[in-house]
């Protein structure tokens, strides 16, 4: 059953921002989206929250100013995700510049797991830094922090991830979401931390007077690299975020990008001149995280930081390879996996875990979403990594925070899970293969403990009604320009259409021609095959087709039902 809801258009915002000169359909979008002024979607850089707010940003600077000074050796360790590689790609640039002796290490996740472990740390000591600094990783790695500690090496943990019970005693800490942090933002990316650290770096430095002679690093030619993390790290585009990204799509519009984004452009045939939160989030992101995903994210840490055009497309051609790999192995894992799901009944199963041999462990989090969509329940899928251990990829629905329920299944179940992280829409977990069965029954009974009913129904918040006039190349451009993303979603609208013509596309896709009046529109239901009723309401995103130089209006349908 799905729920279809209009979301609600306060009328004094909408009006007020009407008056302040928004065009009348991004006011009425604006307005439902919980913004009240013209200021809230003014997207310039004054507007960004002083990093003086950041708990640790400014001990961090003065450790770092400090470290480059005295010519230590600088070891960024990073995560294996876009997040992660762009915070690295992020802090290589912007130390670099700044006179720092720096090089990277990204482990592979399989042999080596997830965040900074000792034998990471074991690892790292062969490089002989001074100091690891950890990107989008590390609140959670007190074993690792004192395996660093015990070898001299000295460490500052930059994360935006949720902290434990207990804080590593690292020499620094800058995490939005550590405690007594004043932040106003907690929803940073692990490139937003790191691009803060940079900002208060730099200022360090200007007080030091580093720069009297040579000129300050213009560390805004970084905001590509810090969009594409952001937004593809799915966080909450509040404000501030919001900022960073129109920033970053803004460089990217005026081809002001790194060589490694823009060669990841190409390889998708995606134009940056016309570059959106979609492109990140869905072209670019995807090419990068198969990387990480598939082999190691050192490959994609080079696209990013090589100035050499030539080198950053032969990259991006691995990458995208790589890609393709990832979708081909993920086309056969939901085949297997729907076999999984005839004897799962959603109305009883309010936590789904789903397991086979074959799966491969860097796909198995890509898995546990297309699930988690299909049956609108929390869903963990898990792969095997050696040593009679599974390790597992979650994703949840809105009222389950994904973290907090394996928080309460480690306290219930003491050993159940041996290591967890995450977020409250995503999480990744190490169990034992022997213990797949409990898990599931645990997983489960704790989320039927803590899912709401209302939350149990799948629900579409839509922006109502789109008026046909606005349906149009025109309109459609501007709405694509604007900033969408987590908890700022993109307008959804919802109409009644008469259907006067389907058909198959390559046997996976419904391709139709509806009607509205006396308008006809192109559209297209992706991965449904089902014929629809002549009469329809559906649930569905504008969007502009382009092939071959002519761009059309293209309706895609998210969901249909009878009219």
């Amino acid at each position: 059953m799905t729920r279809i809801v209009t979301r609600p258009v306060p009328p004094g915002a909408a009006f007020r921002l009407e008056g302040a000169g928004v065009h009348p359909l991004l006011a009425r979008l604006y307005a439902a989206r919980g913004v009240r002024s013209r200021a809230e979607v003014d997207y310039r850089l004054a507007g960004l929250l002083d990093p003086a707010l950041l708990t640790g940003a400014a001990e961090a600077a003065a450790m770092l100013a400090d470290a480059i000074r005295a010519r230590r050796r600088l070891l960024i360790v990073a995560d294996y995700d876009c997040d992660g590689a762009t915070a690295c790609a992020v802090g290589m640039r912007a130390l670099r510049q700044m006179g720092a002796e720096v090089t990277y290490l990204v482990p592979n996740r399989f042999d080596y797991g997830y965040g900074l472990t000792p034998p990471i740390v074991e690892l790292a000591a062969r490089q002989k830094p001074d100091m690891i600094i950890t990107v989008d990783n590390g609140i959670a790695s007190l074993e690792g922090i004192e395996a660093a500690r015990h070898a001299g090496i000295g460490t500052l943990i930059t994360d935006h991830h949720l902290p434990g019970d207990e804080l590593p005693r690292a020499d620094v800490i800058v995490n939005p979401n550590q405690p007594g942090c004043r932040f106003p933002s907690k929803n940073l990316a692990g490139v937003g931390v790191m691009f803060y650290v940079m900002l208060a770096l730099r200022a360090e430095l200007r007080r030091r007077g580093s720069f009297a002679a040579r000129p300050e690093p213009q560390l805004a030619q970084l905001l590509d690299l810090v969009a594409l993390g952001t937004v593809a790290d799915v966080v909450r585009l509040d404000y501030n975020n919001r900022i960073l990204v129109a920033q970053g799509l803004a460089r990217m519009r005026a081809s002001q990008m790194q060589a490694g984004v823009r060669a990841l452009f190409h390889i998708a045939g995606r134009d940056p001149v016309q570059a959106g939160a979609f492109d990140l989030g869905f072209t670019v992101g995807p090419r990068l995280n198969a990387a990480g995903r598939l082999a190691d994210m050192g490959r994609g840490i080079e696209a990013l930081i090589t100035d050499d055009d030539a080198r950053a497309r032969n990259i991006a051609a691995e990458l995208d390879a790589l890609n393709r790999e990832r979708r081909g192995m993920e086309a056969d894992m939901q085949e297997q996996a729907a076999a999984l799901l005839e004897s799962i009944d959603p109305e009883r199963d309010m936590g789904v875990t789903l397991f086979d041999p074959t799966w491969h462990q860097g796909v198995v989090g890509l898995l546990a979403s297309r699930v988690k969509d299909r049956l609108h329940r929390p869903t963990i899928a898990f792969g095997r990594s050696g040593d009679g251990e599974l390790k597992g990829s979650g994703r949840s629905i809105r009222g389950v925070h994904l973290r907090d329920v394996l928080d309460l299944v480690t306290k219930r179940h003491p050993g159940l899970i041996l290591r967890f992280g995450g977020h409250a829409a995503a999480a990744g977990l190490t169990i034992r293969e022997a213990d797949l069965e409990p898990f599931r029954a645990a997983f489960a009974a704790t989320v039927a403990e803590v899912l709401e009913p209302a939350d149990a129904a799948r629900t579409l918040e839509t922006d109502g009604t789109l008026e046909t006039g606005y349906l149009g190349l025109e309109t459609l451009r501007m709405i694509e320009r604007e900033v969408w993303g987590q908890a700022f979603p993109a307008p959804l609208f919802a109409d009644e259409f008469a259907v006067e013509n389907q058909r198959l596309v390559k046997e996976r896709h419904l391709r139709l021609v509806l009607r509205r009046g006396s308008q006809r529109f192109e559209a297209i239901r992706f991965g449904h095959t089902d014929p629809a009723p002549a009469l329809i309401r559906a649930v569905y995103r504008p969007a502009i087709d382009e092939y071959q130089g002519l761009a059309r209006v293209q309706l895609l349908l998210d969901h249909i039902e009878p009219k």
